[in-house]
């Protein structure tokens, strides 16, 4: 093997591998995801839209760039969607991006 052909071979490896990553990090809202204002009162305890609810044990926060936070960094009125769990607590939240915000909300 020529050291030109390896160089390329690694090459487009290490490309392929970065585009791995990049995918990753998409966006994705279930279609079933619902939109509401959410708010951090304390623990799992958050208010859906001016109304009291509940954070699911495992319940995952996803910020605009899709990185997961904690409850505690939950910025008041924060415009969302969710997933609810079987029991009606929250299961999954992304907070709205602006271009997300500037969709219609198919859920109403």
């Amino acid at each position: 093997m020529s050291g030109k052909f390896l160089r390329k071979t690694v090459a487009f490896l290490a490309l392929g591998a970065c585009a791995g990553l990049a995918l990753a990090q998409l966006r994705t809202n279930p279609a079933d995801a619902k939109r509401a204002t959410l708010t951090h009162v304390r623990e799992t305890d958050v208010t859906l839209d001016g109304k009291p609810a509940r954070l699911f044990a495992g319940a995952q926060i996803r910020d605009q760039s899709n990185r997961i936070m904690l409850p505690t960094m939950l910025p008041p009125e924060s415009k969302v969607k969710y997933t609810p769990d079987a029991m009606g607590n929250l299961h999954r939240v992304w907070i709205l991006t602006e271009q997300e915000l500037a969709q219609p909300d198919t859920r109403k």
